[in-house]
């Protein structure tokens, strides 16, 4: 199937559904895809926009653009949309909370679009999925989304949206395995990668990631529920001034494990948080404490360096389910003062190892076990 280049076409909500099409589609992109902007084109809402489900070989090439035109749906942010919670962390030095000021309801554009914004790009419960050179822009929410897939690559793909456009993931992955994103640059308003539950064996590698929220595992747990994350690598990336660096992020109450990670050769310019574990995650305005936590084991931190303008580690981990076999080397970030307080690296409930001095000294990580090591119930097993 082929979009020529030099055309730009005005496309509504669609799915290209399988299981019985032929194997090895082809997707040449090379024009542009406009989604359209009136509320009457998204019903009553719908989840995503352009949609390929329950394919084998599907390949998503060329040079031209997806345009999701998602300002008319930034404007239109409810209340309730769900906020990054490492802004609790981030408090500017003249006192102000940064939370989004709230949009004016009088404003002439409130209440246009439906409130479900879709996905621009979705491809769900298909193997061998390819997503290669071209530009996703401007989408309402999510910009590109892989569910329950097995066999991703994802490569040489320009992700960008404002800083400040709300939930706009660059990458986000869930319930799927085997893929390889790489040589890609990521400018949005929220997560540049997002690797959900059901993640396994997952290579993210010469990635650019800024404006954004950095690289995050997570959120997981959510509501009680059981996430399953292992082996995942995120290597030779730049961070430019993101809010997080690499992150992972668990909700109270939740169950499951993350295990096998590694971030190695990561260079952070003006990141505000670098390195955060967050197990107390919460992006409503208040969660109740629960003892029950995903287990986060073998999480590997090489060659972090460069400069951060709040905190460089912030490593908050369960109480009940400490953080086990976190190893650090060769950290150096150094602090620029920007407009904001700054602070000493954070640990709470982490054990592991440094292997080489750190910069600035990492003390609070504490050497060896936790002695109090419960070992998970069957049901918290992945």
């Amino acid at each position: 199937m082929i979009v020529p280049s030099k055309y730009v076409f005005l496309v509504g909500p669609i799915s290209f559904s399988g299981p019985y099409c032929q194997h090895n589609i082809v997707f040449q992109l090379d024009g542009t895809i406009i989604a359209p902007t009136d509320a009457k084109s998204w019903g009553s809402g719908i989840m995503q926009w352009l949609e390929f489900t329950k394919l084998v070989g599907i390949t998503v090439k060329g040079s031209g653009v997806i345009d999701g035109r998602g300002s008319v749906w930034w404007l239109d942010t409810p209340y309730d949309d769900p906020l990054d919670d490492e802004l609790k962390l981030i408090i500017p030095l003249n006192k102000t909370l940064l939370r989004h000021p709230p949009t004016p309801l009088n404003s002439s554009l409130s209440g246009k679009m439906p409130s479900i914004k879709p996905t621009a790009l979705r491809f769900y419960g298909s193997f061998n999925v390819t997503v290669t050179g071209i530009t996703i822009q401007n989408s309402q929410q999510c910009h590109l989304k892989f569910d329950n897939c097995i066999g991703v690559l994802v490569n040489n793909i320009t992700v960008s949206s404002p800083g400040d456009s709300p939930n706009t993931d660059g990458i986000h992955l869930q319930n799927s395995k085997d893929a390889l994103i790489r040589s890609s640059n990521i400018a949005c308003g929220d997560d540049c990668v997002s690797i959900q539950t059901g993640c396994t064996n997952v290579y993210v590698h010469n990635i650019n990631c800024g404006p954004g929220h950095g690289i995050s595992i997570g959120s997981l747990g959510k509501d009680n529920t059981k996430a399953c994350v292992s082996n995942i690598t995120v290597k030779d990336v730049i961070m430019q001034n993101t809010m997080n660096g690499v992150r992972i992020k668990t909700w109270q109450g939740g169950s499951g494990s993350v295990q096998g990670v590694f971030f190695s050769n990561i260079q952070m310019n003006e990141v505000q948080l670098p390195i955060v574990i967050d197990q107390f995650y919460c992006d409503k305005s208040r969660c109740k404490n629960q003892t029950a936590a995903v287990a986060l084991s073998d999480i590997n931190y090489a060659g972090i360096k460069g400069t951060y303008t709040v905190k460089p580690v912030h490593l908050a981990c369960s109480d009940s389910m400490p953080c086990q076999d976190v190893t650090m080397m060769n950290i150096q970030l150094k602090p620029i003062q920007e407009r904001y307080h700054m602070y000493d690296p954070f640990c709470w409930q982490t054990f592991g190892e440094l292997y080489t001095p750190t910069q600035p000294p990492i003390e609070c990580l504490q050497v060896g076990k936790p002695t109090s090591n419960k070992i998970q119930a069957d049901h918290d097993q992945c």
